[in-house]
């Protein structure tokens, strides 16, 4: 077993495996960079080539292999592969070329990864947590591999970006999301744990796909759910006290009242609900930077009134209210739309997390309408004249030309995020936007578009995406051992992500800073959010100095460290 000392980063790690255990281990595998001395120890000689390499000429080669691949998934699953061969050579060829990666690891190619997650399985990664297996749990935790674990990203494969139900292959998700907290925030992968909770699926292409590799069954709900998840929760809180557990594209039915159960029971944040938020409000804060007015005058209209929409607007509110509005009136600022039109209070079908959100009907009684029945996307925009429309819809297209069009004649720089993911689900392209409002849009999207050309001027697509925020949340959460993940971390984040807008300088610049600097954005993330953990008494009452060197001291940097062979190692 590997000795894990953490603070001691340059010191040899002492090892008590051999051969190719040792190899096939990806936490130690360096592959070519194993040195003449490690290779006699370790009995190593003749399982490698006699070349000794070293670990730049190893990102080296496999940047020319990953190339040399014609599509992005098969770049997904050349990754994958390395990453379950050798985590070393992964996140330093990860981090050198983040910009041209990142929509590989993760959205929009891991949609497909997830779809595709039964075809190309090769190896056990994370754990898979079954409804048959319920009574297991905490056996199934209690392996002394996971001992250093820190962080866990779960999810039940019910809600996968914008493609739905993919059972089993939504561990798609925990494995990249726990990617971008190493690659972003240095979180040392030995203390990222991937969890996906098989409760079947009712997504019939993959029960009768012979291939599928989760329990073949449709999916558990109700009373059993809950009580499911439950066990789960308490076996967790038992083998890790501290834990960060994240959770990921659960279902609009489970999403909210999850965390609602949770957040004040362990450290614990839905990415979906309150890092989109997050990001959506930093995001929008640095538009209005860069197009002028406050926070306070917009009109905001939300498509998509699932758990991440009605999360946007939440922390828009709070936003809204911390610059002087009042709640009433802040709350009057949102119009939110989903499958049945203009969320109104005295719809039947409204959910409980709607509510809030829902327009009184008086309110909008006087609106022109195409149809009595309903107030529509277009009919909002018409009679609100929004200055921001965000969409989390999941439904390409759901962001027509008449739409962006009136929104358009409406105000002079309209603030436009089509955020649904993958791609192929983007409520509109920026190209489009742009043309539909003479250039005039302020563009962010879920996913990576490439740069557009109008009147003769090109423009660089902002990637609204929740990297900008989860990896650097976790991160100042975990260097500070905060007990818990409350809403204001969330807004500090926001604000943080706001302030190191390029556009805050220079209106012409993106409203965030390139993907090739989310390293240095997570730390600042960080450290905001560390200090308000501080200032509201969740974790010890660090100084500034002091929150600044945990941070750098949890951070991992990927390189190849000294080895050297004991017969018995001590664990910790």
């Amino acid at each position: 077993m590997m000795t894990m000392d953490m603070p001691a980063r340059l010191r040899p790690i002492e090892l008590d495996v051999k051969g190719p255990e040792l190899l096939r281990d990806p936490l130690l595998n360096k592959g070519t960079a194993f040195s003449d001395q490690e290779r006699d120890a370790f009995g190593l000689h003749g399982l490698l080539p006699p070349h000794l390499g070293t670990l730049e000429a190893q990102i080296d080669r496999r940047l020319k292999a990953f190339r040399a691949f014609a599509t992005p998934f098969e770049k997904y699953v050349f990754l994958r592969g390395l990453q379950d061969h050798n985590e070393t050579l992964f996140y330093a060829l990860l981090g050198a070329h983040l910009e041209e990666m990142l929509p590989v690891v993760y959205t929009p190619t891991v949609g497909e990864g997830c779809e595709r997650f039964s075809d190309v399985w090769n190896t056990p990664r994370g754990l898979f947590i079954s409804w048959p297996h319920r009574h297991r749990i905490e056996q199934i935790l209690s392996d002394p591999r996971l001992d250093p674990t820190e962080v866990i990203v779960v999810s039940d494969g019910e809600r996968i970006l914008g493609l739905g139900d993919q059972g089993a292959g939504g561990m798609g998700i925990p494995i990249g999301k726990l990617s971008l907290y190493t690659a972003c925030a240095g979180l040392h992968p030995a203390t990222t744990l991937p969890i996906l909770l098989d409760v079947g699926t009712d997504n019939q292409a993959r029960l009768a796909d012979p291939l599928y590799l989760g329990w073949r069954h449709e999916r558990v709900r109700g009373q059993d759910y809950d009580d499911f998840v439950e066990a789960f929760v308490a076996a967790v809180e038992k083998r890790w006290p501290n834990v960060l557990l994240q959770w990921e594209d659960f279902a609009r039915a489970n999403a909210g009242r999850l965390i609602e159960r949770y957040r004040d029971r362990l450290c614990t944040f839905n990415d979906d609900i309150q890092g989109t938020a997050a990001v959506a409000a930093g995001t929008l804060l640095a538009a209005i930077q860069a197009t002028g007015g406050s926070i306070a005058d917009q009109r905001i209209v939300i498509a998509g009134a699932g758990t991440a929409g009605i999360g946007i607007a939440s922390l828009l509110e709070r936003l809204m209210i911390a610059s002087g509005l009042g709640a009433e009136e802040a709350r009057s600022r949102f119009y939110a739309v989903d499958r049945a039109g203009l969320l109104v209070d005295d719809m039947p079908e409204l959910l409980d997390f709607q509510r809030p959100f829902a327009q009184p009907r008086a309110r909008v009684a006087g609106f022109a309408r195409a149809s009595e029945d309903r107030i529509d996307l277009l009919d909002v925009v018409n009679n609100v004249k929004p200055t921001t429309l965000i969409g989390v819809t999941g439904h390409a297209g759901a962001f027509t030309e008449p739409v962006v069009r009136a929104m358009a004649e409406g105000v002079a720089r309209p603030v436009i995020f089509p955020l649904s993911n993958p791609t192929a689900r983007s409520e509109a392209a920026p190209q489009d936007l742009l043309d539909w409002t003479d250039g005039r849009a302020v563009v962010g999207t879920g996913s990576p578009f490439p740069p557009v050309t109008h009147a003769g001027r090109t423009f660089k697509t902002d990637q609204t995406n929740n990297s900008y925020v989860f990896p650097g949340v976790g991160l100042g959460v975990l260097a500070v051992g905060a007990r818990r993940v409350t809403d204001r971390l969330f807004e500090v984040a926001a604000r943080t992500l706001a302030e190191v807008s390029p556009a805050k300088t220079d209106p012409s610049r993106t409203l965030l800073p390139p993907v090739t600097e989310l390293r240095t954005v997570a730390v600042l993330v960080a450290r905001a959010v560390a200090r308000a953990a501080r200032d509201e008494g969740l974790c010890e009452a660090y100084t500034d100095v002091q929150i600044d060197a945990r941070i750098d001291l949890k951070m991992w940097r990927p390189r190849y460290m000294p080895y050297r062979y004991v017969t018995r190692s001590r664990t910790r």
